[in-house]
């Protein structure tokens, strides 16, 4: 499971730093996150929070954030979603 999920971990990143960039934000502004990853294997949470937090925007990951298991998400094929909120002077 983890192989089909980390690719997707590394989509969410990439993204998620452009959009921060786009805003003139760094992950240092991000104030709260959530991650939601199909998944109920607690081996895989761990897998993709390493991956999260060992990124280019893993201080996002410093605040208050929640991880969290589902059973699906919105799209065919989709494994990870990231919420952020990030907070600027």
């Amino acid at each position: 499971m983890a192989e089909g999920v980390l690719p997707q971990v590394d989509q969410v990143v990439a993204n998620t730093a452009a959009a921060l960039e786009f805003a003139g934000a760094e992950p240092a502004d991000v104030v709260r996150t959530v991650v939601y990853v199909v998944t109920a294997d607690r081996a895989v949470l761990s897998e993709v929070w390493d991956r999260l937090t060992g990124s280019e925007i893993g201080e996002a990951f410093t605040s208050a954030s929640t991880l969290v298991g589902v059973a699906q998400l919105g799209f065919e094929g989709q494994l990870v979603e990231l919420d952020v909120t990030a907070a600027l002077d």
